[in-house]
C-alpha cells in the first residue's frame, strides 16, 4: 500500500454495544481503535452529555428533551433504546465521565457536536482536563466550524460535509468548494460519508493539507478500497474487522 493505513475510528455503539455509553468507549479502546467517536449534546444547564438525539424515552413512555432538561432531572432515569432487534435500557452519561478513559489511554476523542450550544461547555471540559491535544470537534458544518474557531481557535475541528448540499454542482466544483470552506473555517481536515469520496477529492484535499476522514464503513471490502485510496481515517462500528485488515495489509 502506497499510503499509511487510515486512522481507526470507533463509531459510537461499536461492536454491537449501545450507542452513547461508556461500554462503547471502552470496547473501542480495548480493540485498538486510535480514535473514539461520540455524539455530544448539552443539557439546559450546560452539561455536555453523550447523546445523538434530543429526545429520550423512558420504558413507561415519558419523553425528555436533553435541551430542555437539567442534568439532575435526567441523571437518575433509565431510558429505552433500540439495540438490533430488541430494546434495552441505559442512563445518560456525561462527557466528563468519558474523558478520563481517553486521557488514560492516550487515544483521541472525536466529539461529534449535535448543536451549537455544545461548543463552549465542551471546550471548558477539554481545558479543565488538559485534553486539547487528545480531542477534536466533528459535526461542524461551515457555520458551526466558524463559531468554534471564533470562540476556541485552539481546539482542532473537522469540517463536516453533507454532500446532499452539493448535488447541483459538478464533482470537481464540490471538491474545490468544500476544501475552501474547510480552509476558511481553519479546519484541519474534512469529515464526510464514504459514498461522497472519490480519488480526486483525496488528492486535491491532500494538496491543500486537508486529510479526508470518512464514515461509516462496516464492510471489509469497502475498508480495503478506501484504505488503498488514501483516506486518512475510517470510522466504523466493526472495529475488529478494521484492526484485522490493518494487520494483514501491513505484513
Amino acid at each position: 500500500m502506497n499510503h499509511p493505513f487510515p486512522i481507526i475510528t470507533a463509531h459510537s455503539g461499536c461492536m454491537n454495544t449501545l450507542d452513547n455509553t461508556l461500554l462503547s468507549v471502552e470496547t473501542g479502546l480495548k480493540l485498538g481503535a486510535d480514535v473514539i467517536e461520540e455524539d455530544i449534546m448539552v443539557t439546559k444547564d450546560g452539561v455536555p452529555v453523550l447523546s445523538h438525539d434530543d429526545i429520550w424515552t423512558t420504558p413507561a413512555g415519558w419523553e425528555y428533551r436533553i435541551s430542555q432538561s437539567t442534568f439532575e432531572e435526567i441523571s437518575l432515569l433509565q431510558f429505552e433504546v433500540k439495540q438490533g432487534d430488541h430494546r434495552e435500557t441505559t442512563r445518560i452519561y456525561k462527557l466528563e465521565e468519558m474523558l478520563p478513559l481517553i486521557q488514560a489511554s492516550g487515544k483521541i476523542a472525536n466529539l461529534d457536536l449535535k448543536d451549537d450550544q455544545s461548543i463552549e461547555p465542551v471546550a471548558a471540559l477539554l481545558k479543565k482536563h488538559g485534553l486539547l491535544e487528545q480531542a477534536f470537534y466533528s459535526g461542524c458544518e461551515k457555520d458551526r466550524a466558524m463559531k468554534a474557531q471564533q470562540s476556541n481557535p485552539e481546539i482542532r475541528k473537522m469540517l463536516n460535509v453533507d454532500a446532499r448540499n452539493y448535488l447541483s454542482m459538478a464533482y470537481k466544483d464540490m471538491v474545490e468548494q468544500i476544501c475552501q470552506d474547510a480552509l476558511d473555517a481553519a479546519c484541519y481536515g474534512i469529515n464526510l460519508h464514504y459514498l461522497a469520496v472519490r480519488p480526486e477529492l483525496v488528492e486535491y484535499a491532500s494538496s491543500k493539507g486537508l486529510p479526508i476522514y470518512i464514515w461509516t464503513v462496516n464492510e471489509e471490502s469497502l475498508m480495503k478500497q478506501y484504505a488503498e485510496m488514501g483516506v486518512a481515517s475510517i470510522t466504523t462500528r466493526n472495529v475488529l474487522a478494521l484492526v484485522q485488515l490493518k494487520q494483514r495489509m501491513q505484513r
